[in-house]
């Protein structure tokens, strides 16, 4: 078996900690480090999460870096506490990790990896974009040096999620997706085009408390809050989508996903603001993920994450 090296870039939220746990656990990647940014909390407290969720896995020497505070070119002042929690894991409760975060940032690390082993490192980004466009805009050759970039965001073919045309983690920075787009990194897309259609149901809950009282009883009540945000926002849903471990899926399970070559572009201003735009007849960027197992891809999450 290749094993895979990988960056997780994160905004440490509920589907970011179960992307978290979904790679550590999986043997066909080795996970370099974690990057945080800010998205679905602020940037301070995605690596205080990182560290947590990393602590109670067992698997604290996963190094994590923290990244970005702020947009390329905007100021991010709200965070979705409604939808991850006060603190971004639900209901869970947790005290201050024991481990610290790394003293290299996050740009710095990304450059850093990608160069030292070239060619080999697969960058993960599932939250906003704004680490990766730093690094792109930073060091430009590093475009040709990675692996593939796969990139949880967007929404090619399907409306999206904070408005008609936008999905959250482009919309939280979209000139740093408009950068990332446009630099001529390898990207594949894992958007809302497949990513609603992997839903993680309220019954599996009751079977993570039972498997282990406290790593499951952890993830339990984290998600739980997240699962009901979702039935209030589409009420008769059935679950929560997993968003940020579809991406890790991507990388371990590929066979699960169908992709197509896009040709994206991300609209920066009006009604239509941070929408993945497809574009007929022009060159593709982008690997679009258009098809996805669900089911296939439900039963190897669940067989790794508690």
């Amino acid at each position: 078996m290749t094993v895979k090296p990988i960056i997780l870039d994160v905004d440490t939220g509920v589907d970011d900690a179960l992307a978290i746990a979904y790679a550590v656990r999986s043997p066909e990647i080795e996970v370099l480090g974690l990057t945080t940014t800010f998205g679905n909390i602020t940037v301070e407290e995605a690596t205080r999460n990182s560290l947590v969720v990393l602590e109670k896995l067992g698997r604290s020497d996963v190094p994590v870096y923290e990244g970005s505070k702020q947009p390329l070119k905007r100021t991010k002042n709200e965070y979705p506490r409604q939808i991850h929690g006060e603190h971004g894991l639900g209901e869970a409760v947790f005290s201050a990790p024991v481990a610290s975060k790394g003293n290299a940032h996050a740009v710095d690390f990304i450059i850093e990896t990608v160069r030292a082993r070239k060619n080999k490192v697969t960058l993960v980004f599932v939250g906003p974009l704004t680490n990766l466009a730093h690094a792109v805009r930073k060091d430009p050759e590093i475009a040709g040096l990675v692996d593939r970039v796969v990139i949880m965001g967007g929404a090619a073919r399907r409306r999206g999620n904070v408005s008609e045309y936008a999905e959250a983690n482009i919309y939280s920075d979209p000139e740093a997706a408009d950068v990332v787009f446009r630099s001529g990194l390898p990207i594949t897309l894992v958007g809302l085009d497949v990513t609603m259609q992997t839903l993680l149901p309220m019954s599996q809950m009751p079977v993570w408390r039972a498997k282990d009282a406290e790593l499951g009883g952890f993830f339990a009540d984290m998600t739980e809050f997240y699962i009901r945000f979702y039935e209030s926002a589409y009420p008769g849903i059935g679950g929560c989508g997993l968003h940020d471990p579809l991406a890790i899926g991507a990388v371990v399970k590929p066979e699960l996903l169908e992709t197509e070559p896009m040709r994206l572009v991300v609209e920066l201003s009006g009604e239509e603001l941070a929408r993945t735009r497809e574009v007929p007849g022009e060159h593709p960027n982008v690997d679009v993920c258009v098809k996805v197992d669900a089911e296939g891809f439900l039963k190897h999450f669940l067989s790794r994450v508690i």
